[in-house]
């Protein structure tokens, strides 16, 4: 399955090439430094808050997972920068990717 099916599945998952164990972001089916082939890596990550800002619909916030994969996020609750989190929803909606984190 591809990085942008199994998002669209709810799950969030991280794509490393089976030849030189790069993760490879932005998402692709290929390797940007070898051209190999990318499997996709299942599991509950944690990432670090880096930078937050507030809307009226609440905290968006950059959070980083391993190797410098960052992604912007929505946050019910007040963050702090620094705070490890986690993924809870995830998927495409109107041909956007969508996180929110707990």
């Amino acid at each position: 399955m591809s990085f942008e099916s199994e998002l669209s599945n709810g799950n969030f998952c991280i794509p490393k090439c089976t030849n030189c164990t790069k993760i490879v972001w932005p998402p692709s089916e290929f390797c940007d430094g070898c051209y190999g082939i990318v499997s996709l890596l299942k599991g509950n990550f944690e990432g670090e808050i880096i930078e937050f800002s507030q809307d009226s619909h609440g905290y968006f916030c950059m959070v980083e997972f391993v190797e410098k994969i960052r992604i912007m996020a929505r946050k019910k609750e007040q963050p702090q920068i620094g705070q490890i989190v986690k993924i809870s929803t995830c998927g495409i909606k109107d041909e956007s990717y969508f996180f929110e984190i707990i």
